[in-house]
């Protein structure tokens, strides 16, 4: 009887290699949304948990709204965590992050203190910063000549999961209390079993390694990533008031419940979950730099009329803002695989990096802001800087860029 014997070459390529590079794959493309989804329900957990987090510590807006910036310190690391996804698979680090990130955030009631809270979040940063640097890059990899709309739908789960993700904690606080929200956590791990079973040969690296050093793309890195920290730092005030201090705007300026300062975040992120779904896709047609010029312009006009319009309006505006200024990440992400396409897990921890330290540094400043001048007119001037990130667009590389 003949034995076939598969030599160690085949092996590595049954594993890492994808049939088709060019070709959608369908499968692969959902078990990572779904592994995103999971993921980002969690880490959902935090923003609508603050009122009751800032009546239980007594501490002020900006101690309060600082408690998120734990949880992307760790950002720091997905520079390291890219460059070793470009040389190594770390599917594992996706497989794992769903259970980890969930039994971390379903574990907030149980901190009696802000030192162990502040622990907690910084330890769910590290599992998140594990789970968003390779991912990405396994998502190009299996999009084939389609990444926009592989992005589109990738960003789409996290946003869902970020719409469901205030519910199911304020729906868990109401069941168990703050402290027994830890009985959530065995979904994460469920799906890491899922997903282990599904990916365990998928392989997190982009199709080509590239053989340039880190000082050969320097350049390219200054150039792109200079015009990216203007445009996602002139923004990320809005960004911030709209998602890490919008339950408190809700129950403090407007004197609203839990439950509905929960609700308004989810209606945003449910709207989010639209616009993620179709603006990376659109930007495959239209080019990047067309979908983000629109999306810029279009959300701080949007979000000035939410803080002044009439109180009716408040929910339609809620969902265009959801479709317009929580949107554009897709769009982004696809911009940096196509910028860098030889270097793609490296690109994208540099991207998370800067978007998350920018973000910490906007959710100071606004918790500040809040505290000296008031919540509303921290919103206003969040609003007003939004506008400045509009002529970062006509900067960025085009779409065809392949650095």
């Amino acid at each position: 009887m003949k034995t076939d014997v598969v030599s160690p070459e085949k092996i590595i390529t049954a594993e890492t290699a994808v049939s088709d590079p060019d070709q959608f794959q369908t499968a692969e493309v959902f078990t990572i949304v779904g592994a995103h989804f999971t993921h980002d329900t969690y880490s959902a957990f935090l923003a609508p948990l603050l009122p009751l987090i800032q009546e239980r510590l007594a501490t002020n807006y900006a101690l309060t709204g600082s408690l998120a910036i734990f949880s992307q310190m760790p950002s720091l690391l997905n520079p390291f965590i890219g460059y070793l996804a470009d040389k190594i698979s770390l599917r594992y680090f996706i497989i794992l992050a769903p259970g980890i990130t969930a039994t971390l955030f379903s574990s907030l009631g149980l901190a009696p203190n802000y030192l162990v809270l502040a622990l907690l979040l910084l330890a769910a940063g590290i599992s998140i910063a594990a789970f968003h640097a390779p991912a990405p890059a396994m998502i190009a990899r299996v999009s084939g000549n389609r990444v926009g709309k592989g992005m589109s739908i990738f960003m789409a789960g996290g946003e869902l999961g970020r719409t469901l993700g205030p519910i199911v904690a304020v729906a868990g606080v109401s069941w168990f209390g703050l402290e027994g929200i830890w009985r959530l956590a065995f979904v994460g791990w469920a799906v890491s079993a899922i997903l282990y079973y599904r990916l365990r040969n998928i392989s997190a690296r982009p199709q080509a390694v590239a053989q340039a050093n880190l000082a050969a793309i320097w350049p390219d890195v200054r150039r792109v990533f200079g015009v990216i920290i203007w445009l996602v730092g002139a923004r990320v005030f809005l960004q911030v008031s709209l998602t890490t201090y919008l339950p408190i705007f809700v129950k403090d300026a407007l004197g609203l419940s839990l439950w509905l300062s929960a609700a308004s975040l989810t209606i945003l992120e449910a709207a989010g979950v639209v616009g993620a779904l179709f603006t990376g896709t659109l930007s495959d047609r239209l080019g990047r730099n067309r979908m983000l010029l629109i999306l810029l312009t279009a959300s701080p006009i949007l979000y000035l009329m939410f803080l002044y319009g009439p109180a009716w309006t408040a929910v339609p505006l809620l969902i265009a803002l959801g479709l317009t200024a929580i949107s554009p990440q897709p769009v982004m992400l696809a911009l940096v695989q196509d910028s860098f396409t030889k270097h793609r897990a490296l690109a994208n921890g540099i991207y998370l990096a800067v978007s998350f330290l920018v973000r910490a540094v906007g959710i100071w400043v606004v918790g500040m802001l809040a505290d000296k001048i008031g919540l509303q007119n921290a919103y206003l001037w969040s609003g007003l800087l939004a506008f400045l990130s509009i002529p970062a667009v006509f900067f960025l590389p085009g779409k065809s860029g392949n650095l």
